[in-house]
């Protein structure tokens, strides 16, 4: 049976990262599964948890007034959903809903920050992680909103 330090080092968001890095990491960690329709986490709760996608399809929505939740991005096993734990006030920007079974690795939220404040190092290392990922997904919806809002969209031909 795997241990929690194997699952990190077999997900691609901890690749590279020392083997006595994950094992710090690992008591932060606990093996889960969501049935489809189950919420990893609701827009507006409070964000105590990390998730990695290990298997499955989770869909990241929000919640649009007269229309009901819209889906932003699609998840998929590899993928990493939640970053809201590590900024004040600790609330989550999104609903994460399970689309199909889903196996993830979900990592506390306080114990991550005290892990990151007790080896800064390993801290540091994490938030440029993050922030790629950050990065990617708002270069993604920016391309998305291009699409939605291009010239072909609003009338006009190209």
């Amino acid at each position: 049976m795997k241990t929690i330090a194997d699952l990190l080092h077999e997900h691609p968001f901890f690749q590279g990262l020392a083997e006595s890095d994950l094992q710090f990491l690992a008591s932060c960690g606990e093996n889960c599964i969501y049935h489809k329709g189950d919420y990893l986490a609701r827009e507006n709760s409070q964000a105590n948890h990390f998730f990695l996608i290990r298997s499955g399809r989770v869909a990241v929505e929000t919640f649009v007034p007269n229309r009901g939740p819209l889906c932003l991005l699609t998840l998929h096993g590899g993928d990493i959903f939640g970053w809201s734990w590590l900024f004040p006030p600790y609330i989550s920007a999104f609903d994460a809903r399970a689309m199909e079974d889903v196996r993830s690795l979900r990592l506390g939220g306080e114990c991550l920050r005290n892990k990151c404040e007790q080896e800064p190092k390993l801290g540091f290392e994490l938030m440029k992680r993050f922030a790629r990922i950050a990065t990617e997904r708002l270069q993604s919806a920016r391309i998305q909103l291009l699409d939605i809002y291009g010239p072909d969209h609003q009338g006009h031909s190209t």
